[in-house]
């Protein structure tokens, strides 16, 4: 058993009957979601809804007999105020963490639906191996950033001139990279980390061309991380 499933096994210690589920998407969601198929299959759970952030996601929960659902079909009848959020619990993975917690996530290319569905849940459930733990965002992996194909060049050269190396993010055959969504990805490469990741947030937010930033802060309730020397549970202090 490898380090992500391991955390996987972890996080479903946090899923209970009758819960409405988001799941995230990449590889430790892909053994998250390979239990939850085999706990509902085996009996352990069952009522259980779930909310996928991409297509592939959408289609291996399907293909395990979970059932999906919607936040719209979750939400309260229109003019009712919301008692609860929508979602019990959203558990995906990262691609790094920092020491508050703040993650950076997209290179699984749904970071626009992961934010979406991880912003309406209770708990938000984290996912990782030790690799993913870093002393500053950005000092291992890029940042994703999604993009509207409209003039995405020149939103990348803007890109450039906040400290990083910008790129629009290509396939091997050099098209650009297409998110579920139809949009572009760029990703930003910060040669010593992002210094201010809120400051950066809101740059970006106000930024028009760009649709959403790969910037998890402030959401994580706890992160699950596997690694030699067994799992740990990081949590959000009070």
């Amino acid at each position: 058993m490898n380090f992500k499933e391991q955390a996987a096994g972890r996080a479903m210690d946090y899923v209970k009957s009758g819960m409405a589920l988001g799941l995230g998407t990449g590889s430790a969601t892909a053994y998250f979601v390979d239990l939850l198929g085999q706990r509902l299959q085996e009996g352990a759970l069952n009522d259980i809804r779930a909310v996928p952030t991409s297509q592939a996601t959408a289609a291996r929960a399907r293909g395990l007999g979970i059932p999906l659902t919607t936040l719209a079909d979750l939400s309260a009848p229109e003019g009712a105020v919301p008692s609860r959020p929508l979602l019990d619990l959203a558990v995906d993975g990262a691609d790094e963490v920092d020491p508050d917690l703040n993650l950076i996530k997209g290179l699984g290319r749904a970071l626009l639906r992961e934010k979406i569905v991880g912003m309406h849940a209770r708990r938000f459930v984290v996912m990782v191996d030790e690799s993913k733990l870093v002393s500053r965002l950005g000092k291992q992996k890029p940042l994703p950033v999604e993009v509207v194909p409209f003039e995405a060049q020149v939103t990348v050269r803007w890109l450039d001139s906040l400290g990083c190396r910008g790129e629009l993010w290509l396939e091997e055959d050099g098209s650009p990279a297409v998110t579920d969504n139809g949009n572009y990805l760029a990703r930003c490469w910060f040669q010593d980390g992002i210094a201010e990741p809120h400051a950066l947030a809101r740059t970006l937010a106000g930024r028009p061309g760009i649709i959403e930033h790969g910037l998890f802060l402030d959401m994580a309730s706890l992160v699950i991380v596997a690694g030699e020397s067994g799992v740990q549970i990081l949590e959000q202090s009070s």
